[in-house]
């Protein structure tokens, strides 16, 4: 995308999972195009981000994101963007049967019931003044889903993304906008000790483990995973004002993963 420079001057902003992976790099972009940002993790990162306002918070939990709530309307006096990117998959291998309910609520608290959470503390805000975006970090498995490990992961994207939709049509005639992007294999610092460690345990180099990996998923066409700041790209263009009739769609950035239209 183009156009970086002061397209979300003075805009107020608050990413969740802001420290690592796709969170960090649209924090990043956020931040690069003027916008005034607050972002939250369990645990403050290692390096510092110049110009953004950091909350430790654990948002699957209810008091976490009151935390949050409160934080940025002392901080920011009011949101106009929010981009849920929190989000994880954190349940044992072993498919249906290693899931226990702990399991599944763990996955329900993050990737569903934490955006569920701040959109209902923000939007009061948002729909009293006329306007505001916000972006749910979805997933392909919602469409693709795996089940060894991430089975209730891809149930809970698969809800968030129904959410959103329906989030949509209440308060689109509100001034909201809300839409959903679905990133696909996307190469992390996460997926990069994941490929280390497959590289390991298999014996091979870290090209083929990436290989077997995409292959796993059924293939990539264009041949690699995305990168952050692809997503970053996107996840800022639908949350610019230049995407102001985009509203409750879910874009897909995936390198061809998905075989469907």
């Amino acid at each position: 995308m183009t156009n970086k420079v002061g397209d979300f001057a003075g805009k107020r902003v608050l990413v969740t999972g802001g420290t690592k992976g796709i969170g960090r790099a649209v924090v990043q972009r956020l931040r690069d195009g003027g916008a005034k940002v607050c972002t939250t993790a369990r645990a403050a990162p290692a390096q510092s981000q110049d110009g953004v306002h950091f909350i430790a918070a654990d948002i699957s939990m209810m008091d976490g994101t009151a935390l949050v709530a409160d934080t940025v309307l002392r901080h920011l006096g009011g949101l106009d963007i929010l981009v849920n990117s929190v989000g994880g998959a954190s349940a044992p291998g072993g498919g249906y049967a290693a899931l226990t309910d702990d399991d599944w609520q763990r996955a329900l608290n993050a990737n569903l019931l934490a955006s569920v959470r701040l959109d209902r503390a923000f939007l009061p805000g948002m729909i009293a003044q006329g306007s505001g975006v916000i972006v749910h970090v979805s997933s392909i498995q919602r469409r693709l889903p795996l089940f060894d490990a991430t089975l209730a992961y891809a149930a809970a994207k698969a809800a968030l993304s129904t959410y959103s939709k329906g989030l949509s049509n209440e308060v689109g005639p509100k001034g909201v906008r809300v839409t959903s992007v679905a990133p696909g294999f996307t190469e992390t610092d996460a997926a990069s000790a994941l490929i280390d460690r497959l590289a390991a345990a298999s014996g091979t180099n870290n090209s083929q483990a990436r290989l077997d990996l995409m292959k796993s998923l059924g293939g990539i066409p264009i041949g690699r995973p995305a990168r952050p700041e692809e997503v970053a790209d996107l996840i800022a263009f639908v949350a610019s004002e230049r995407a102001g009739a985009i509203h409750g769609t879910e874009y897909v950035i995936d390198g061809g993963t998905v075989p469907t239209i």
